[in-house]
């Protein structure tokens, strides 16, 4: 499993590989993603303007629904829509469990090898690229890593080409 936070911040099994492995690394998820047919959609919820665990529990909770009532006439046209995601945040899997519960054609699976599951591995990256282009988006500074690892220009280019990936 490739971990963009650690990849871009030089630490774990990365820490021994140059500044230009680790973007070759980075480039080629990417570019497997524009390839792959996916849409992607990402809730950003600042947790520093929330005041505890239960507020930004219920302002997730409310986003995820709000999203998956947006795209349910999309989500029809299948006929098993499956949703990986293996728990790392426990509230997280709590709400998606909640909210999926009452949908006939959405299979939640947490068991599954993260390795095989390039998919996964997209959206990890996908994730971290939308924390980044949040950041930019709302002038917050990025860290001394990411500063490094993405130019501007490198952050303006991504955003451009997942325009066309975003639900």
């Amino acid at each position: 499993m490739i971990h963009l936070a650690d990849l871009v911040a030089k630490r774990g099994e990365y820490s021994h590989l140059k500044l230009e492995q680790r973007k070759n690394i980075f480039w080629a998820i990417f570019y497997f993603s524009k390839r792959v047919k996916v849409k992607i959609h990402t809730i950003v919820i600042d947790k520093r303007f929330k005041n505890s665990k239960a507020q930004l529990n219920r302002e997730l909770a409310i986003e995820i629904n709000n999203f998956f009532e947006s795209i349910s006439d999309y989500m029809k046209q299948f006929e098993k829509v499956v949703v990986y995601y293996d728990n790392g945040q426990e509230a997280l899997g709590a709400i998606i469990d909640t909210l999926l519960i009452t949908k006939n054609n959405i299979e939640h699976r947490i068991e599954f090898d993260h390795k095989e599951k390039r998919l996964f591995q997209v959206s990890d990256m996908l994730t971290f690229i939308d924390k980044i282009v949040y950041k930019h988006n709302h002038n917050i500074p990025l860290t001394k890593a990411e500063k490094y690892f993405f130019s501007v220009k490198d952050i303006l280019g991504i955003i451009r080409q997942l325009k066309n990936k975003r639900l």
